[in-house]
């Protein structure tokens, strides 16, 4: 099964150049990044599981097949359709992908993409929640337009959905599938939960950070990467390999998400500016620059002691979160989170050696590794 989060290879930042550009992860490998249209693989997940997924979200009650609805961008808020972002879709061309490992047809992944996708929006609905978030995907969230509690039982409807969509397939590897899916949901539960205890503590280990977001990312991107392939009939080594991959692709997934959780565009992220920081998220560019030594992680220390004790910090001004941002930067935090990115990337190519597949499904494994570490949102 999954590996446990690696901290090996931590390094105490060291101090980068006010307003200097942290380099993007490169992509492994120039040749399968021009060979594969990732746009059109990332499509073809969404256009292979959409079906599915409406079809599962359609056995809701009213109103939660509304406000499901609603959430996957497929209606508005007053209930007309639309062609709203539904996000990346990584998940699902991942799982329709690792079918493609055992010279199943894509198809065969279907009900696993289904199922991923199911898990990763239920946990998406309690996040925003939880986070007080009030913006996802550039509209609206759902407990802010239909209420908490709506947002709580779609939630928890979707994961019982994507059981029940495993399940009904009747067959052994539907039920090893399954167990895959319970064990990742767990873990990203676990990540949760240590994700909301660190907002309330002063510091924050580089290895305490990197195993909530193991469990919080990358335990699900695991189940993505393999769930495919374990209905397909792999054996347990492959797919353990398979996860491996997935796994530590999510690592990387986080570490460029929480330097666009400090850093990002608005525009692009659909987020508020300095997010992360609004809401006292302990991620790896602040536990990072928190580790170093120097004037700029000491002040910033003192900074995020008194954040943790004040109940103002929403009513912070632009300047004094650009200040957090800034310091962190001077520690070293945003250089050395860009590079964890690329060793957590790394990492992942590396767990695909373990693995006999075609070489174009090889490729296209390491073109969605390339998205995901080099993108803006």
């Amino acid at each position: 099964m999954l590996d446990e989060p690696r901290a090996a290879g931590f390094r105490t930042p060291g101090t980068a150049t006010r307003g200097e550009t942290v380099p993007t992860v490169p992509p492994a490998s120039t040749a399968a990044r021009t060979a594969v249209d990732v746009t059109a693989l990332l499509e073809r997940g969404r256009t292979l599981a959409t079906p599915v997924l409406r079809a599962a979200v359609g056995r809701l009650a009213p109103p939660m097949d509304t406000v499901a609805a609603y959430h996957f961008g497929w209606i508005d808020a007053q209930g007309n359709p639309t062609s709203g972002d539904g996000g990346k879709a990584v998940r699902p061309a991942l799982a329709v992908l690792s079918a493609e490992v055992t010279g199943a047809r894509p198809e065969t992944g279907v009900p696993g993409a289904v199922a991923v996708e199911l898990v990763h929006n239920f946990s998406l609905l309690h996040d925003d929640l939880m986070d007080g978030d009030e913006q996802r995907r550039h509209r609206d969230t759902v407990w802010k337009v239909h209420g908490p509690a709506q947002a709580i039982l779609v939630g928890d409807a979707l994961f019982a959905l994507a059981n029940e969509v495993l399940l009904e397939l009747g067959t052994v590897e539907a039920g090893r599938a399954a167990r895959r899916l319970t064990s990742a949901t767990r873990a990203l539960i676990d990540g949760q939960a240590q994700d909301i205890s660190y907002e309330h503590r002063d510091r924050v280990s580089v290895e305490e950070c990197l195993e909530m977001e193991g469990n919080k990312t990358g335990a699900l991107l695991a189940c993505a990467s393999s769930i495919g392939a374990v209905l397909g009939g792999t054996d347990t080594a492959t797919a353990d390999a398979l996860e491996r991959y997935g796994y530590h692709l999510g690592l990387a997934f986080q570490a460029v998400d929480d330097l666009l959780g400090i850093w990002g565009d608005p525009e692009s992220t659909g987020k508020q500016t300095w997010s992360d920081l609004r809401q006292r998220k302990k991620s790896l560019p602040v536990v990072a620059a928190l580790a170093a030594d120097g004037p700029a992680a000491a002040r910033l220390g003192e900074l995020l002691a008194a954040d943790v004790r004040s109940s103002d910090v929403e009513n912070f001004s632009e300047e004094e979160f650009a200040t957090r941002a800034r310091l962190i930067e001077e520690a070293g935090g945003r250089e050395w989170t860009a590079e964890e990115a690329r060793r957590q990337y790394t990492v992942a190519l590396e767990a695909l050696d373990a693995v006999d597949m075609p070489e174009q499904v090889r490729e296209r494994f390491t073109a969605l590794a390339d998205f995901v570490v080099v993108r803006k949102r």
